[in-house]
């Protein structure tokens, strides 16, 4: 009987199985979001690219960002299904 009290223990973690599955979701949009920022730099040092100051980089990519904390959030307090 103890054997099963031990073994049921062990496997109880903080967050369900579900929760796990979003938080790698939400990571996977931060970076993505992170991955939209990169670029835009000039090919030669002494000239200035107006390229970073698009739209995906300055506007798209904060958003998506920020989108994805949110959805990290709401996969932390989101309440595990009983079975």
């Amino acid at each position: 009987m103890a054997k099963k009290i031990d073994e049921k223990q062990k496997l109880n973690f903080a967050l369900g199985r579900e929760n796990y599955k979003l938080l790698a979701i939400g990571f996977a949009i931060i970076v993505a979001g992170f991955l939209l920022m990169l670029g835009g730099k000039s090919d030669d040092p002494n000239v200035f690219s107006d390229k970073i100051f698009s739209f995906r980089r300055i506007t798209l990519a904060p958003i998506v960002v920020l989108a994805g904390f949110v959805f990290e959030i709401w996969a932390i307090m989101k309440k595990p299904k009983e079975d």
